[in-house]
């Protein structure tokens, strides 16, 4: 039976639904890789620069060499001029006189000359260039000049010419060097500024997750509210300013601070007959009214459940702690009013330091036993700590 085009092309739309595409790989080097290489690219550069540095060295022996073989064929030039001059005069001596005067002077310069021309010749054939090679007749006291001549003619043209070639060779592995020097200084600046970037953004990472991390650690998860942890800490700080505060002359009736222990009576129904995520919709709505109710340097706490804590810094009267209290027992109704439960109300318990309470550390449980004193009077009140701890 034949099938029909959409009935093939189907499984193929679905095949073609389930592959995905696979993500490219984005390759991102690190401060170490970034060293690493910064570190190979400079050992292979210092090695290319001992390697020129050295044909450098080299090159200059070459130059030296040059000279002293340049040097050796002015001497031997110098000593055929003599001879030339020597065997002049005596060609002038015949022609004048018919006798062969400066005869001794001539000899001794022919000496000399076959003497200047086995020095050169010791360093030419010693030479490990292809350079002319002087031959063992070419010393002979006794050899033509005109072959004198045209010899130490080819070697200084030879060595000449391979002087000034070393020394441009010379010039040009220097400029290599300096080129390379540059080179480096400017790849190895770079690596380092990039490694302290990605170090300083590395840092700033680490510190931003280390906030993230102190910030879960001293919050409520749920309500974003300082958790008792957080809590504590503020109440010490604030115990303790308070307490430099009037020991230096400060104001004891204004600089007193309080804690307003909360506690919702009902909530537990409301996890029971509605369920737990309306229950923790409520608490995040009351947080939210709560935050709102109170002054910006007043602090929010979620002790745990449903109870939770306000410090209030820097009153003067109860009167300003009985607004407060009231407040936030009016937030706990408008949330169940906005969200349909009419059961959940609030007991109150308000503890202040340093009169009554003496001992910072007991404020947050003599307001907490000041709670459970309303609760067993009927709820949905607050009152005030009168013991003195």
């Amino acid at each position: 039976m034949a099938l029909k085009a959409s009935e093939i092309s189907t499984p193929i739309r679905e095949r073609q639904r389930t592959c995905k595409p696979v993500p490219p790989m984005h390759f991102r080097p690190g401060p170490a890789t970034i060293a690493c290489i910064s570190f190979l690219c400079l050992l292979i550069g210092l090695l290319f620069l001992a390697l020129q540095i050295r044909t450098i060295f080299s090159d200059q022996l070459k130059q030296e060499y040059s000279g002293l073989v340049l040097e050796g064929i002015e001497r031997a030039e110098g000593a055929r001029n003599l001879v030339r001059v020597w065997q002049r005069q005596a060609d002038n001596s015949i022609a004048q006189s018919g006798q062969a005067e400066h005869s001794d002077d001539y000899r001794r310069a022919r000496i000399d000359l076959s003497g200047r021309l086995t020095s050169l010749a010791a360093l030419v054939n010693a030479s490990p260039s292809a350079a002319p090679r002087i031959p063992r007749s070419a010393l002979s006291s006794d050899v033509n000049l005109d072959d004198t001549d045209a010899l130490l003619a080819v070697e200084s043209v030879y060595w000449r010419a391979q002087r000034n070639t070393d020394s441009a060779d010379a010039r040009t592995r220097i400029s290599r060097v300096a080129s390379t020097l540059i080179v480096l200084s400017a790849c190895a600046f770079g690596a380092l500024i990039t490694a302290l970037g990605m170090y300083a953004k590395r840092t700033r990472q680490l510190a931003g997750e280390s906030h993230k991390f102190e910030h879960a650690a001293l919050h409520d998860a749920m309500t974003g509210l300082p958790n008792r942890r957080k809590l504590f800490a503020t109440l010490a700080e604030a115990a303790t300013g308070l307490s430099g505060s009037a020991g230096s002359g400060g104001n004891p009736v204004r600089h007193k601070i309080a804690v307003i222990y909360i506690d919702l009576d009902g909530f537990k129904q409301v996890n029971d007959s509605l369920g737990h995520h309306v229950g923790d919709e409520f608490l995040i709505a009351v947080s939210k009214r709560f935050r709102k109710t109170v002054r910006l340097i007043d602090v929010v706490a979620r002790f745990g459940g449903d109870e939770f804590v306000v410090l209030v810094h820097e009153f003067s009267t109860d009167a300003e702690l009985e607004a407060i209290a009231q407040r936030l027992i009016d937030c706990v109704l408008k949330t169940g009013e906005q969200m349909g439960i009419g059961f959940v109300r609030a007991s109150i318990g308000i503890a202040s330091f340093p009169n009554p309470v003496r001992d910072y550390h007991q404020l947050v449980a003599a307001a907490d036993e000041t709670m459970y004193q309303v609760k067993r009077n009927g709820k949905n009140g607050y009152a005030f700590t009168t013991r003195v701890t």
